[in-house]
């Protein structure tokens, strides 16, 4: 589902070597560190493999998660062309074309991303394996991680099969795609506008007013100028960059196109 192309056992295996050369690496060289940090050698050697441990299970933690988040990721795309995707197909159904050069035709377009490669994959199972388009289309189902292509598969599959009109039918779900399309896009407006209302007042306004009360404080109550100081330059170029690149990370996830 996530494309790619290693097998669990290689995959595993390179997660696990990973993680055992970071262990190996990590050891010598933060024992190195809290050494000359004036810790004991003893403790410092604990203290090097405990945090060795604890960063090889992050990275194998990781490892793991990573082909969830090409799934999602995937899906995410996959349902941001679909809807335009499925307005093509149906039109290139309407001339009557026999489905395997449906998949033919369409797979030479690339500006549908994700849903484009999912027909290469059907056309390489139909010209390299001998499969028909139901098989073809049947193994596509298995491995796409989009509920929506699975849905327009399945029902493709059952329309072909029952002699109804693929075009036709391509043409209805394809404006039911578009206005889910539609709502998604309307829902994330209203979203974007209350993280513009907040990021403004909580993050903008709020630090311009940090700034000028704790300077007329400054002068009022005496306090050392070098410490406010550091204290605004924290905030300015440390937390400010930083909750702006989370403020950008919840919109692009919370986008119904992922960016």
């Amino acid at each position: 589902m996530s494309a790619m192309k290693k097998t669990l056992i290689e995959y595993l295996s390179i997660s696990i070597l990973t993680c055992i050369l970071i262990f190996v690496i990590e050891v010598p060289t933060l024992s190195l560190i809290f050494s000359l940090l004036g810790f004991g050698i003893f403790l410092s050697l604990f203290m090097a493999f405990f945090v060795s441990i604890l960063l090889s299970a992050l990275f194998f933690v990781l490892f793991t998660n990573y082909p969830k988040f090409k799934i999602r990721d995937k899906a995410r795309a996959i349902e941001k062309s679909l809807p335009f995707a499925g307005i093509y197909l149906s039109t290139i159904a309407s001339s009557r074309l026999p489905p395997h050069k449906i998949f033919q035709i369409f797979s030479t377009f690339e500006e549908y991303g994700e849903v484009t490669e999912e027909a290469k994959r059907i056309v390489a199972d139909m010209e390299m394996f001998g499969l028909n388009v139901y098989d073809s289309m049947a193994k596509a189902i298995d491995r796409t991680p989009s509920k929506d292509m699975k849905d327009l598969f399945y029902a493709m599959i059952s329309t072909l099969k029952a002699g109804g009109d693929l075009s036709v039918y391509l043409f209805e779900k394809s404006q039911s795609f578009l206005d889910n399309y539609r709502r998604k896009l309307k829902e994330f407006a209203h979203s974007l506008s209350v993280f513009l209302e907040v990021y403004l007042t909580a993050l903008i306004l709020g630090t311009i007013f940090f700034i000028i009360l704790t300077s007329i404080m400054s002068g009022l109550t005496g306090a050392v100028a070098e410490d406010l100081i550091y204290m605004q330059f924290f905030l300015i170029f440390l937390f400010v960059p930083l909750i702006s690149a989370a403020f950008i990370i919840l919109i692009k996830s919370a986008s119904p196109g992922g960016g």
